[in-house]
C-alpha cells in the first residue's frame, strides 16, 4: 500500500495509539469499576483479552499507513535491526505518546462518573498504585494479593514480555517465515499480546510499551490520580525495561531464526 509520507504516518501513529489506550485502559476501568456485574464477574482474563483486541483493532486501523508500531519499543527495535530508519524514530515516539495521552482522555470521558466516585484510581498505567495492587478495588471486595514483586522482578518481566512481543511481531510479518496470509497478522499479533498477558503479565502488569504506560501516566496526574510518579518505577520496567526487551527480542530473532530461513 502506498504511504503518504511522514505526516500521514505521524497521524496514523497518533490515531492507532489512541485506539490502543482507549480500548486497553478502557477494559482496565471496566474491570475496576465493574458497573454491570459484581467484581468477581470480571477478572484478569477480561483485561488480557481486552488488551489483545485493543492491539488488533489499532493495528488494523493504522497498519496500512504507518505500519502501526504504536509502541516506542517496537520502533526502536526495528531501527536497531535496520528494518526502520532512525530518522523516523523520534517522530513516531512523539506521535505514540500523544496518542496514548489522548486515549487516556477518552477513557476518562467514558468512565468519568465512576472514576470520580471511586476517587480517581489508577486505571492509567502499571506498577505501584495501579488497580493490580489489589484483586479488585471498590466496595465489593478489597482482597490483598498473595504477594508482591520487587522492582528488579518487574524489570525482568518487562524485558521478557517485550521480547516475546517482538518475536511475535517479526514472525507474523516475515514472509520468509510462516507469516499469516489474508491480512490476519494484526489479529494474531493481538493474540501474542494475549499470550504475554496471560503467561508473563503478573509481576509488572505487562506494559510492554513505553507510550502505553507513560502517556496515560501523565494524563492521570493531570486529573488527580495520586502517586503515579513516586519513586523510580515509572522510568524503570515500563520504559527502560521494555526498550531493552524490544531490542533484545529483535536482535535474538535475527540471531536465532533469520539465518536459517530460506532465501527469497
Amino acid at each position: 500500500m502506498k504511504r503518504n509520507g511522514l505526516t500521514g504516518e505521524f497521524i496514523a501513529e497518533v490515531f492507532g495509539t489512541f485506539l490502543l489506550i482507549l480500548l486497553g485502559d478502557g477494559v482496565v476501568a471496566n474491570v475496576g469499576l465493574a458497573p454491570r456485574l459484581a467484581p468477581p464477574g470480571y477478572d484478569w482474563n477480561t483485561i488480557t483479552f481486552g488488551w489483545a483486541f485493543a492491539v488488533a483493532v489499532a493495528v488494523y486501523v493504522a497498519g496500512g499507513v504507518s505500519g502501526a508500531h504504536i509502541n516506542p519499543a517496537v520502533s526502536i527495535a526495528l531501527a536497531a535491526t535496520k528494518r526502520f530508519p532512525w530518522s523516523k524514530v523520534l517522530p513516531y515516539i512523539v506521535a505514540q505518546l500523544i496518542g496514548a495521552f489522548l486515549g487516556a482522555l477518552g477513557v476518562y470521558l467514558v468512565y468519568h462518573d465512576g472514576l470520580v466516585q471511586a476517587g480517581m484510581p489508577n486505571v492509567w498505567c502499571t506498577g505501584p498504585g495501579s488497580v493490580f495492587g489489589k484483586t479488585f478495588w471498590g466496595a465489593a471486595t478489597s482482597a490483598d494479593p498473595v504477594g508482591s514483586y520487587s522492582l528488579l522482578n518487574a524489570f525482568i518481566a518487562e524485558i521478557f514480555g517485550t521480547a516475546v512481543l517482538l518475536w511475535g511481531v517479526l514472525a507474523m510479518t516475515d514472509e520468509k517465515n510462516l507469516a499469516p496470509k489474508g491480512n490476519t497478522a494484526p489479529l494474531l499479533i493481538g493474540f501474542v499480546v494475549l499470550a504475554v498477558g496471560l503467561s508473563l503479565g503478573g509481576p509488572s502488569g505487562y506494559a510492554i510499551n513505553p507510550a502505553r504506560d507513560l502517556g496515560p501516566r501523565i494524563f492521570g496526574v493531570l486529573v488527580g490520580t495520586k502517586g503515579l510518579f513516586n519513586g523510580l518505577y515509572w522510568i524503570g520496567p515500563p520504559v527502560i525495561g521494555t526498550i531493552i526487551g524490544g531490542v533484545l527480542g529483535a536482535l535474538s530473532y535475527d540471531w536465532l531464526i533469520t539465518p536459517f530461513l530460506g532465501k527469497e
